[in-house]
């Protein structure tokens, strides 16, 4: 291929990149314009650092030129020029100007060819790289629905679409979950890494988060995507058991019943989603001794007394019959209560 075919190709690759992909001719010209300088000082003059390469943008044609101090004596012809060959070029030359003087090598069209190319390709992978990490950054802390893809040691990989997998660590992931090359599962966007990495942007999901669950209701409840119902406070022990408190700020629309759904239809769905995990869905109150009581279902409770000196102690006292159930298997309703009121 022609010297001219390399750089009408060049010129249609940028224009190309332009359109489709919205990246400026301009930034891949300056890249390139580094890219050709490193690549002359490396194979041409090690101690150029002075070179300057100059690139058209209307017919691609490039030249490399050696940026010159003026002055009276020269001591170092790399980086000098006297004022005497200065003025036989342009008289308007002085001392301290810049003179420019091309030192563009015959053989240099190759290695100025390869080199654009991998700027063009180099630019095109960081352009693609930053639409993904655009894209997933603005789902971080939110829902999505992928496909479990392959498993190593540390992490689940669930193949989010668009050539992005997603890695769910060891803590992620449901302990009463076995995950299979092709399930679909939905996932928490917690972290997308820096999108400057060798490696491209790394989405990181879990199962677990507490926030997993507030954005299933929220798919779930129409009135805690309106707003309608909030939750308050969400404690949880993945796999196992969940209590969360819900508060309605409209007089009309009872919170826990919205979240159950007719003949508990909503609250299954969630369940069934989260492999059998348990929900108690309780009422917040601002009353500490009322939110207590109603964390510690599904246990009746006669009483609550909360410590006089404002710590977040309380005594709670149940029925004998109720005892066990207050508590919890290994104390997990208790315990969970407590997560709950804090």
């Amino acid at each position: 291929m022609s010297k001219k075919e390399d750089r009408v190709e060049l010129l249609d690759a940028m224009d190309i990149l332009e359109k489709e992909k919205g990246i400026k001719k301009e930034v891949i010209i300056e890249a390139l314009k580094d890219a050709l300088a490193n690549a002359y000082q490396k194979n041409y003059e090690d101690n150029a650092a002075n070179v300057e390469v100059e690139i058209s943008d209307r017919t691609g044609e490039f030249k490399v030129y050696a940026a010159k101090t003026v002055v009276e004596e020269v001591t170092n012809d790399v980086e000098e020029i006297s004022l005497a060959d200065a003025l036989r070029v342009n008289r308007g030359y002085e001392l301290g100007d810049i003179f420019k003087e091309e030192v563009t090598p015959r053989n240099f069209g190759r290695l100025a060819a390869q080199t654009a190319k991998s700027v063009v390709l180099q630019k095109l992978r960081d352009e693609e790289r930053n639409i993904i990490f655009d894209k997933y950054n603005k789902l971080k802390d939110d829902l999505v629905e992928g496909e479990v893809s392959r498993e190593d040691e540390r992490y689940i990989y669930v193949d989010l679409g668009d050539g992005v997998e997603a890695a769910m660590n060891k803590h992620d992931q449901m302990p009463n979950e076995h995950y299979r090359v092709h399930d679909r599962i939905q996932v928490y966007v917690t972290r997308v890494n820096d999108k400057s990495g060798a490696r491209g942007p790394l989405v990181f999901v879990s199962r677990t988060s507490p926030d997993l669950l507030k954005r299933l209701f929220e798919k779930e409840v129409p009135e805690i995507f309106d707003g309608t119902v909030e939750i308050k406070a969400v404690a949880r022990e993945a796999g196992s058991r969940t209590k969360i408190a819900v508060m309605s700020h409209n007089p009309d629309v009872d919170a826990v019943g919205a979240c159950i759904g007719t003949r508990g239809t909503r609250v299954s769905d969630i369940v069934n989603e989260l492999g059998g995990e348990k929900m108690d869905i309780v009422d917040y109150s601002e009353d500490p001794a009322k939110f207590i009581a109603a964390a510690l279902a599904p246990a009746t409770v006669l009483s609550v007394e909360t410590a006089e000196d404002g710590s977040h102690v309380c005594k709670v006292t149940v029925p004998d019959s109720q005892l066990s159930l207050a508590i919890g298997n290994k104390g997990q309703n208790a315990r969970l209560c407590a997560r709950l009121t804090g």
